[in-house]
């Protein structure tokens, strides 16, 4: 199963958000055991980047964004992605940008605590609980 996680999850894990840590760190260690194939969208990469360097420190984010990229595919973004998500009956650029460029490289779902922000999708956008219930129900 190839799952795009939005940035949220990822932010959970890197800022250690109590409320969603465990969940959304359980998730991510699907993609390390390769039950899962984990894509994150280009655009995340930066967004933690900048904000890890703000929360904690730039060497942080560092180690941060290179583990993250030994785990995780990259979804690209480019001019296709960009002109589909402006021209996309999403509300959030971010989001549709995210959407977009998960659907080039042919994810099979989203991962996100805002499943309101994908509304418009035509793929399927799980929470985190939901996700954990579909893999394990699969295996």
């Amino acid at each position: 199963m190839k799952v795009l996680f939005d940035t949220n999850i990822i932010l959970d894990v890197l800022l250690n958000r109590e409320q969603f840590v465990e969940l959304s760190a359980s998730l991510v260690s699907l993609v390390e055991t390769n039950i899962i194939e984990g894509y994150l969208c280009a655009t995340t990469i930066t967004t933690l980047d900048y904000l890890v360097s703000k929360m904690h420190n730039r060497e942080e984010a560092k180690i941060s964004i290179k583990k993250l990229l030994s785990l995780f595919e990259i979804s690209k973004v480019d001019k296709d992605v960009f002109l589909l998500s402006i021209d996309s009956k999403f509300t959030d650029l971010e989001d549709a940008v995210q959407y977009y460029s998960g659907q080039m490289v042919g994810v099979d779902c989203i991962v996100t605590r805002n499943i309101n922000d994908y509304k418009k999708a035509i793929y399927p956008v799980y929470s985190p609980s939901e996700l954990w219930g579909i893999i394990n129900l699969n295996h």
